[in-house]
């Protein structure tokens, strides 16, 4: 076989089908870029439930005396004989590893900080006192993912007004995530089905401006693959580029916004590392080969007719 033909052809090919080679790199290259942002999309969501997992607490809020007309509360303030009940409770159930007690000062300190920011909010909540707040106990689960003996045994008592999973706290976050991920996929698959098309577009295109020298290659007995090698290495190039630029935007993603303002800023969850990327480049590098190569030899099989 004289590569020196196939590579020149692949030139010649690359270079009258500009238009359409441009085409296919930009839909390849941006379908990439989105398939491989919803993957890391989908590496953080796996590691935020790692983090958040291994961290996740039921918090335990008792009655306080503005809370008379609420099931559990009925005689308004938590009595110190309920809190012995509930710390009973909590101190014999086998899915508890530990538990702390916040103060309404604890409470009300915690509150101004996140709730009154400005002086419009200090004067709206100004009428707000210590004596306002709830109690709560923090609790520490053995299994995070056991939880609901221990919430079913005390959300009942008298002196409980309610009990909150950190999951109903989280399940926004997990549901923004899992939107952006499949948001991605979606247009990635998409542009999958568009790339597709372009490549065999590309194929007839090409067949139809070298059907000559084709017809003169099978008269002189050339082989199905010599006679696919140019088609197979154009839309190779392409593919190429278009990972080359995905892997390129995937990179400056990782380093001007992970690594350079998420990590060092937002430090409630591990962020995707390289390792993350390296596999998300891998994934996507595979895909590219789905895009060019298996598309180009049906297509060439077709249009070609070897």
């Amino acid at each position: 076989m004289q590569l020196r033909y196939v590579f020149s052809e692949t030139g010649n090919g690359l270079r009258r089908n500009l238009s359409m080679t441009v085409a296919l790199v930009v839909t390849i290259f941006i379908s990439l870029t989105l398939a491989g942002l919803g993957l890391l999309l989908q590496a953080q969501a796996h590691k935020a439930e790692e983090y958040w997992g291994s961290k996740l607490q039921i918090t335990v809020f008792m009655c306080n005396k503005n809370m008379q007309s609420q099931q559990n509360c009925a005689s308004g303030e938590v009595t110190p004989a309920q809190k012995d009940a509930i710390r009973q409770v909590l101190d014999t159930h086998p899915e508890v590893k530990s538990y702390d007690l916040q103060t309404k000062a604890e409470a009300y300190k915690i509150w101004k900080k996140v709730y009154v920011a400005d002086e419009s909010s200090q004067e709206a909540y100004s009428t707000v006192r210590v004596s306002d707040m709830q109690e709560s106990y923090e609790v520490t689960l053995k299994d995070p993912q056991k939880f609901e003996g221990v919430k079913t045994a005390v959300e009942g008592m008298d002196g409980v007004q309610r009990v909150q999973d950190l999951r109903q706290v989280l399940s926004p976050i997990y549901r923004t995530l899992n939107i952006m991920r499949w948001g991605a996929f979606g247009f990635a698959a998409f542009l999958v089905v568009a790339a597709i098309l372009m490549v065999a577009n590309t194929i007839r295109l090409a067949a139809h401006a070298r059907r000559r020298e084709i017809g003169i290659m099978r008269l002189v007995g050339a082989s199905s693959l010599y006679i696919q090698l140019p088609f197979l290495l154009e839309t190779l190039v392409a593919g190429l580029i278009g990972f080359a630029l995905a892997v390129g935007v995937l990179a400056a993603m990782m380093t001007f916004v992970i690594d350079r303002w998420l990590r060092p800023e937002v430090h409630i969850v591990l962020w995707v590392d390289w390792g993350d990327a390296l596999r998300t480049g891998i994934w996507i590098g595979l895909l590219t080969l789905v895009l060019t190569a298996l598309p180009t030899l049906l297509m060439t099989r077709k249009y070609l007719k070897v």
